[in-house]
């Protein structure tokens, strides 16, 4: 497994939520400005970079179907959600002049690309960044998976999860202050103690494919480039010492 400074093509998932900021619902402009801002200083530090955005900040599939959606008209609903962030991710990228592309599992012909495999490595060769909307184009996909199996078509070194805390906890720290936070878990670990890092999916696929997994604080303005040179803190989830 290459090194934290050696990753080369990474993929970087963001959760809907992560571009309310400080807003209850939707897309706060300068949360995503900052994101942006850390994705470019990846672009020049020299990695690859490519996204999946989830939707919840707008829709969540799993929440309406409870509430008596039909399930999967529900998480088609989500994926057109993910369209929508994307598109003002991208749109923050390009004011930073950095060169990006949509591609999206669901085709949307006015607003981006289809999702093609080769497409998408051209793309990333090109040093773009690629965001890829609409989870899988299915629905009882989460965006998780979405994310685990972009990364392996890509072929990408690490999986960077962007979340509310700077790692993975035993328990949500904002509500149990005994909660452990953990430097290092393996798979097998995730799934058997039923942590809530992604879903057994994703954990499933970045396992087979042995892509790392790496867990860190989005609300860090810098965050990314401190986990990419290995100083941040975070979590690391792996095979462990097998």
């Amino acid at each position: 497994m290459p090194e934290p400074n050696h990753y080369k093509r990474i993929l970087l998932k963001l959760s809907g939520e992560a571009l309310m900021g400080p807003e209850k619902y939707g897309i706060d402009p300068p949360t995503v400005t900052r994101i942006a801002a850390d994705v470019k200083a990846a672009v020049e530090a020299g990695h690859q970079v490519c996204l999946v955005v989830g939707g919840g900040n707008i829709f969540r599939g799993l929440s309406a179907a409870a509430k008596g959606y039909d399930r999967a008209s529900a998480d088609y609903i989500g994926m057109l959600a993910t369209v929508m962030n994307a598109i003002a991710l991208q749109n923050a990228l390009e004011n930073s002049e950095v060169a990006t592309r949509v591609l999206s599992a669901m085709p949307i012909a006015a607003l981006c690309e289809p999702y093609i495999r080769r497409r998408a490595l051209r793309h990333l060769e090109k040093g773009r960044v690629v965001i890829f909307a609409a989870g899988t184009g299915n629905p009882f996909f989460t965006t998780d998976t979405a994310a685990a199996l972009r990364a392996s078509e890509m072929g990408c070194d690490v999986i960077l999860k962007g979340t509310q805390v700077d790692g993975v906890y035993s328990a949500d720290p904002k509500t149990d202050p005994e909660a452990e936070r953990y430097d290092r878990l393996s798979f097998m670990e995730v799934l058997s103690r039923d942590l809530k890092v992604m879903d057994a999916a994703a954990i499933a696929l970045a396992r087979e494919n042995n892509i790392p997994i790496v867990v860190f604080s989005l609300h860090t303005e810098g965050g990314l480039a401190e986990v990419l040179k290995g100083t941040g803190r975070s979590t690391l989830i792996d095979h462990g010492d097998q």
